[in-house]
């Protein structure tokens, strides 16, 4: 039985990696599971400059999911070089560095300055952050936009590009094939949804910066239903995410088109969630006779 998935020039072990912001770069998970069992480690968005984040409190728990509003809080590129490079450095699974932006410049300079790092095999562009003011997702709506950035920053770098789709647009397989137009390997979808919980005793939203992004099971049939969407419109893989909370779950992706999955939400629950999930997905192609993950397409 074979597991591994290629995206771009990169073999992954198996399909299950782990989503950006919800799992540091690694090390904070490090003595909680094995990180060499993880198909891939999606990193914490990265930006040039340092940032903050936003007001607290930037998480709410609801009855289906979490609302976020992080606002692409991480140290910056230059204490990523000397923080976080030593770390994973050591490891033994395909790393995808998560870079965000408000301006062109900001992903390049990004590339420009990670781009001889062993460490990293591709980068996941994210373009689709509903949390930030300028950028993200001022990005990921205008499939133009998508295709300039993606063009721009392929003639940067041989490594794998992944562009993040939002999936708050009219028609998200225009984005996506924007983003193959620019010369993306792959693209994953669905970032998280736009969401709101309001205080009613105080008569204002819970998260200071009103909307943010709603993640978790809710959101399961809407990021499967993109992927099932997508993987129709374009020709290069597709990452699915969005509410995976148990191996059933990411079988539903790879069904609907998905070459691998992410887990974000469920690591909250579970930090052994990924490996669990790809456990699940080896079971399940034992029980039902298939050899690759290739064999998950086509029934729909």
């Amino acid at each position: 039985m074979d597991l591994t998935v290629k995206i771009g020039s990169i073999m992954m072990s198996n399909p299950v990696g782990t989503a950006s912001g919800t799992f540091g770069f690694g090390e904070e998970y490090g003595e909680l599971i094995d990180l060499s069992r993880l198909g891939a480690i999606y990193t914490k968005a990265l930006t040039p400059e340092a940032r903050p984040g936003n007001a607290v409190p930037r998480l709410v728990e609801t009855p289906s999911g979490i609302l976020n509003s992080i606002g692409l809080a991480n140290p910056g590129v230059e204490r990523f070089l000397t923080e976080k490079v030593p770390f994973l450095d050591t490891l033994n699974t395909t790393v995808i560095l998560n870079v965000s932006g408000s301006t062109e410049d900001d992903y390049r300079t990004v590339l420009e300055k990670t781009g001889n790092l062993s460490c990293i095999d591709g980068y996941e562009i994210n373009i689709s952050c509903p949390n930030v003011k300028h950028g993200g997702l001022a990005f990921g709506t205008d499939p133009v936009q998508v295709e300039t950035l993606t063009a721009s920053l392929r003639k940067m770098t041989q490594k794998p590009l992944i562009v993040k789709l939002t999936p708050n647009v009219t028609d998200i397989s225009v984005i996506a094939k924007a983003a193959e137009a620019g010369g993306a390997d792959a693209v994953s979808c669905i970032n998280t949804v736009r969401g709101m919980v309001i205080d009613t005793r105080k008569r204002r939203s819970v998260i200071p910066a009103g909307i943010a992004g709603l993640s978790g099971p809710a959101v399961r049939p809407v990021g499967v239903a993109a992927t099932y969407t997508v993987s129709r419109s374009v020709s290069i893989p597709v990452i699915g995410l969005g509410g995976i909370m148990c191996a059933d779950d990411a079988i539903q992706y790879l069904l609907a088109g998905a070459s691998a999955v992410q887990v974000g939400t469920g690591l909250f629950v579970d930090p052994r969630l990924p490996l669990k999930v790809a456990e699940g997905i080896e079971d399940y192609m034992s029980e039902n006779g298939m050899e690759k993950i290739e064999d998950f397409h086509g029934f729909l």
